[in-house]
């Protein structure tokens, strides 16, 4: 079967820079895919790669079985993008700017009328239609551009951060909005998130990727599968030596690992109902104070950890898109 995307051995190089190191992982058609990865990883270069809008060093990248260097108009015409940034315009009403997009993909006046009312009754803006996009909230202009990215009936769905600068609420409705577009016949989606419930909620396979390399790959249950079997403590703390707290808790036989990071030593460990008391205890003979401690399960975070890390809240969630150079060194051509 013809994979959806398939990359292989994919290197990126900004001069000295390697964004991309040999990148390479396939997905299905009708499948959802998760990339997930701190700023600087690669995504946004991955991304830009394989929607055509910059050259790969080495290696090569298909989408539905096409080169994306050498037939990029065939490549545009199967893919749907739904980046950061808000592209709508302000000045025009939900449907006028939709009618634009689908101009561009050449549909006929006929059939591009029926694909709109369609698609603004699927993401709930039927009814405000007409209204400028200037008066919609953050959640329905982002819904908006989520019908846009299916209008011309792609094969493919690229979203880059859909729902980043959403509230909780909006973020659901995106949410429900995505699984429900997932009834369109055949359609792929490649998702990047820095939001780890939504990578857990939609994603079928997941990919990690740091330092321009995959790091992991695999369903969330086999990554949390491949992590060490220890328990999870999280010990928010006041008044401590981050430093000096860390290797005092290290001592302990069975502590495998501890970070600190915005107030929170996460600690691996064995039998942690057990950990939690002699933990405590440490952390309070060097000066700190316990706010509250946390025992909990293996997560998709846990495995992001686990393989960069570092967790991905650390990184700033910088409201760029793709489409204007993010992560892209200045001296090298955006």
């Amino acid at each position: 079967m013809m994979k959806a995307i398939e990359v292989t051995d994919l290197v990126k190089k900004f001069g000295p820079i390697t964004a991309l190191n040999g990148v390479s992982f396939s997905i299905e058609e009708g499948e959802v895919f998760g990339l997930l990865g701190p700023n600087g990883a690669g995504k946004t270069t991955l991304i830009r790669i394989l929607t055509t809008l910059m050259r790969p060093t080495a290696g090569k990248a298909h989408v539905m079985g096409i080169n994306v260097e050498k037939e990029k108009s065939a490549v545009r015409k199967l893919i749907g993008v739904v980046p950061q940034a808000m592209t709508s315009d302000l000045d025009l009403t939900g449907f006028e700017n939709m009618d634009i997009y689908a101009r561009f993909y050449d549909m006929p006046r006929k059939e591009r009328g029926g694909r709109i009312e369609y698609l603004l009754g699927m993401v709930g803006l039927k009814e405000r239609r007409n209204d400028l996009v200037a008066t919609y909230s953050g959640g329905m202009r982002r819904r908006l551009e989520i019908a846009k990215g299916l209008v011309h009936k792609p094969s493919i769905l690229i979203l880059d951060e859909p729902t980043i600068g959403l509230d909780p609420q909006s973020r659901h409705v995106v949410w429900e909005l995505l699984k429900n577009s997932l009834d369109e016949d055949g359609l792929t989606i490649l998702l990047t998130t820095h939001y780890m419930e939504e990578a857990e909620l939609l994603c079928e396979r997941i990919a990690i990727i740091d330092y321009g390399k995959i790091a992991a790959i695999d369903t969330l249950e086999g990554l949390k599968r491949q992590l060490p079997d220890k328990d999870i403590v999280e010990i928010t703390v006041a008044g401590i030596n981050a430093t000096k707290v860390i290797d005092e808790v290290k001592t302990l036989t069975f502590v495998h690992s501890a970070i600190y990071a915005e107030g929170t030593l996460r600690i691996s460990a064995d039998n942690g109902a057990q950990a939690i008391p002699l933990l405590v205890g440490r952390i309070e003979d060097t000066g700190g104070r316990v706010i509250s401690v946390l025992l909990k399960q293996q997560t998709l975070e846990d495995a992001f950890i686990h393989y960069t890390g570092r967790p991905i809240r650390e990184e700033e969630a910088k409201k760029v898109s793709f489409l204007i150079g993010a992560g892209v060194p200045q001296k090298w051509g955006r």
